[in-house]
């Protein structure tokens, strides 16, 4: 995992007000617990637009996957529930930690759900390790070891991207979103 914490972290100076302006410490923290992203065309995303996209969000890692139905029969829920969300001023951005069999099938899906992914392969599962979230056809490689199967969402805190609240999607369906903590500001980067 490539980290993008010591890009985000950079000072740099406005040219037309000459101001220097830097992040947070707790910014850069959360900001260096990611893999490097991608959009949701592929393409690879640069630190400094990744803090952007996640200012003054709340954010979560959606572990799924296009072959799972349990995921695509979730996802119409997550997405009304990011649309409810952003219209109430709370905006959310979900990122997505693909257990699809190929790249061709996560571009796909991100365009269609418009989300930042993780990359495919061992970015993806080390995400999938540390938070012990995986598809039952990934146990093989990943262990015995998972709290949970697909889908599942996990809400990562501003201070310094650590885990906030899980949200059980492969059990509790629609219904685990209610436990979403979109009122606590330690959750908005």
């Amino acid at each position: 995992m490539t980290p993008l914490f010591p890009l985000a972290c950079l000072a740099f100076v406005n040219a037309r007000t000459s101001l220097v302006q830097t992040r947070t410490m707790s910014q850069c923290a959360a900001l260096g617990s990611l893999p490097s992203l991608k959009t949701s065309d592929g393409s690879a995303m640069k630190a400094e637009e990744l803090a952007g996209e996640l200012k003054g969000k709340r954010v979560a890692l959606y572990f799924a996957a296009g072959w799972c139905p349990m995921c695509t029969s979730f996802e119409p829920s997550l997405l009304k529930f990011r649309e409810a969300a952003g219209s109430a001023g709370k905006d959310v951005e979900i990122i997505y930690v693909p257990s699809d069999r190929s790249e061709e099938d996560v571009i796909k899906r991100t365009t269609a759900m418009g989300m930042l992914s993780v990359p495919i392969g061992k970015d993806a599962d080390e995400m999938k390790k540390k938070h012990k979230i995986w598809a039952g056809s990934e146990c093989m490689k990943l262990g015995m070891g998972r709290r949970s199967g697909v889908p599942a969402l996990v809400v990562l805190d501003s201070k310094n991207g650590g885990e906030m609240a899980f949200l059980p999607a492969e059990s509790k369906g629609a219904g685990a979103l209610g436990s979403w903590p979109l009122d606590d500001d330690g959750c908005v980067w």
